[in-house]
């Protein structure tokens, strides 16, 4: 997405008391839109590993965001995965490169969401005390306290 360097924590980890001079944070909700596209009609000689990272795009939050245009990208992108993973020779490192590269302009991991000021929204896990409290409570339960 072009910024590089460490990759930002997320906003509720930051401390920031100047403003940030950058674009606006954009949020978005966990999980894809109601229509999104089934695997293509020549998928069927693409490798495991190719259809899994594709279909794990349509159960991705950044889904929501992607355009007929990233549905391109991201079939060409397990295209090349699938051939370079169903040939012969050793990985070729530029074709390894690319594919990142492509993979991180399609926001797949983390790090590149934030990069591109963009958060998804968990569920809040379920409050729980300090292990340690856990702990002593458990045994004062135990020996009868």
């Amino acid at each position: 997405m072009g910024a590089h360097g460490p990759i930002p924590k997320r906003s509720e980890e930051r401390r920031r008391r100047n403003k940030d001079d950058g674009p606006d944070l954009v949020q978005a909700p966990a999980g894809p839109p109601a229509e999104l596209p089934d695997l293509p009609e020549p998928a069927e000689h693409w490798h495991e590993i190719a259809v899994d990272w594709y279909l794990s795009l349509r159960e991705s939050g950044q889904a929501a965001f992607y355009e007929p245009s990233d549905w391109a990208v991201a079939r060409y992108a397990a295209e090349l995965m699938s051939r370079a993973l169903q040939s012969d020779r050793p990985p070729n490192g530029q074709l390894v490169a690319a594919l990142n590269s492509v993979m991180s302009s399609l926001l797949s991991t983390e790090g590149e969401r934030r990069r591109a000021r963009m958060e998804l929204e968990r569920k809040p896990a379920a409050k729980q005390g300090p292990a340690s409290v856990t702990a002593i409570a458990d045994y004062q339960s135990r020996i009868g306290g």
